[in-house]
């Protein structure tokens, strides 16, 4: 398939233009005046509405007066009476490469009334996301050929053909985005810029709820600008690794993940048909991963049911989807019933794809080929058909700029801050939160217990978590210890 150069050309142009800019004295920021909203962010219900802006911040931060990009910001504002207001509620959906544009509708529509009362919530496209700056990588060492290479490479020669592809991603993204950008899409540039949107709304403090990797951004805005946090609740948090060693990780609790999963379904023999125990399911799965290897449907092979299976586990109400594909592939060969319901190759992926792997890439250093090698083998050791999906930071072994530090998280100057997890989240362990909390003292961990999902602060519906996350964002309310909120168990077969 051919590449899509617009994303990157635009923010080429753009840090292109903004160099050839008469240079001068760092600017304090200027207010941020907002209007309509393109197309891509949903309206809320009357009377609450949504507007957008855009801000323009250094290329890097560390010299304000070079070169600049833009970021653009949403805001929808607290609904309640000014004596109820606390102020603003930055968020993050995660990625990283998720874009925030939309996020401050959807996400708000799921928060508490208090919180909706007290907070103007602002999402914003994080560097190198969305329509103001994207970025993209070309072909990105062919992830988006479908169907695609087979991820778990078994065997020294496909090691090898596994290792040229990530050569080959770094070599598309230095290409397509540019080696001397590659360094300014990291997390720590991301947080200034969350600064700059509180300078440019008037803010003295920034309160902020980030999920999954938005969890890693709190930290780093943390470590950064601990004196201008208000109140932070990080949701389904990444733990303080380096990237690399997170998504290995991630690729074992993956396998505690499925087995959960293999369980579940075996439970369920007249509903599904996979077999009565987790053995006999867990031989229904590799026959279909096996079908598709040697016989791909549509352009759906075993790199497409790789991410199918990726993104189920990370959310049990999609359990049930997943075990009718396998069904359904099985008595029939059809394969619908495991595509996910949006297009892994559209813009909107690609860019998420390019931007994953760049921030990931300029956040630290990555590892060594000889070190991917042998985590692959040492992950085939555990089960011999892993879920490899969330190694991203593979290609950072072949990065073309190399930073030699890691991000800097959390700080002892920050306020208290909320830490929430799910018991038994696949996507990001809760090992994650319990390291993180050690980085950012006073901070207290709510989690759901007997829950298997990602993402937990409303979203799961929980009473317990919603209101101890609540009282904490209105009131300030910190526990006086950690939480436990009752989960609902596995959920049942729809």
């Amino acid at each position: 398939m051919s590449a899509l150069p617009r994303p990157t050309a635009v923010l080429c142009a753009l840090v292109a233009a903004a160099a050839l800019l008469p240079v001068g004295p760092a600017r304090a920021a200027a207010p941020l005046a907002f209007g309509a909203c393109p197309g891509s962010v949903p309206r809320p219900p009357a009377p609450d509405h949504v507007e957008c802006g855009h801000l323009t911040v250094p290329l890097d931060h560390r010299h304000p007066s070079g070169p600049r990009i833009e970021i653009a910001v949403s805001r929808v504002p607290a609904s309640g009476t000014p004596a109820e207001r606390r102020g603003i509620l930055l968020v993050n959906p995660g990625g990283p490469g998720g874009s925030g544009l939309p996020y401050a509708v959807t996400k708000r529509a799921k928060l508490p009334a208090s919180v909706r009362r007290s907070y103007d919530v602002i999402g914003f496209d994080p560097r190198g996301v969305g329509a103001r700056t994207p970025v993209g990588c070309g072909a990105m060492g062919g992830l988006f050929t479908a169907p695609g290479a087979d991820p778990v490479p078994v065997g020294p020669r496909a090691e090898r053909a596994h290792l040229a592809a990530q050569r080959d991603m770094a070599d598309d993204c230095a290409a397509s985005a540019g080696p001397q950008l590659l360094r300014y899409l990291s997390t720590e540039q991301t947080a200034d810029d969350m600064d700059a949107i509180r300078a440019a709304l008037g803010e003295p403090r920034t309160s902020f709820l980030g999920v999954s990797y938005g969890s890693y951004l709190g930290a780093a805005y943390a470590a950064r600008h601990p004196h201008r946090v208000g109140r932070m609740v990080l949701d389904s948090v990444v733990g303080p690794w380096g990237w690399y060693d997170f998504d290995v990780i991630q690729s074992r609790a993956l396998l505690r993940g499925r087995d959960t999963f293999l369980d579940w379904a075996a439970a369920r023999p007249d509903r599904f048909g996979l077999g009565g125990d987790g053995a006999a399911v867990r031989r229904a799965y590799l026959r279909v991963r096996h079908g598709l290897t040697a016989r791909p449907v549509d352009g759906f092979g075993p790199a497409e049911f790789d991410r199918a299976v990726y993104r189920a586990l990370g959310r049990t109400e999609r359990w049930t989807g997943l075990a009718d594909g396998l069904r359904a592939y099985l008595t029939g060969g059809a394969v619908d019933g495991l595509r996910p319901p949006s297009a892994f190759d559209g813009p909107e992926s690609r860019n998420y794809e390019a931007a994953n792997r760049i921030v990931k890439c300029a956040d630290g250093p990555g590892p060594t080929p000889r070190e991917i090698v042998t985590d692959l083998r040492r992950i085939r050791r555990l089960d011999p058909q892993p879920i490899l999906t969330g190694l991203e930071a593979t290609t950072c072994a072949y990065w073309h700029h190399r930073p030699d530090r890691r991000t800097a998280l959390g700080a002892p100057a920050a306020p208290p801050v909320l830490l929430v997890a799910s018991a038994h989240d696949p996507v990001t362990p809760i090992r994650g939160a319990r390291e993180l909390r050690r980085l950012l003292p006073g901070s207290r961990l709510v989690t759901l217990e007997n829950d298997y999902s990602h993402g937990v602060f409303a979203s799961r519906g929980n009473a317990c978590v919603d209101g101890t996350v609540a009282a904490y964002l209105v009131d300030g309310v910190v526990p006086g210890s950690d939480v436990g909120c009752g989960g609902a168990g596995l959920p049942d077969a729809r």
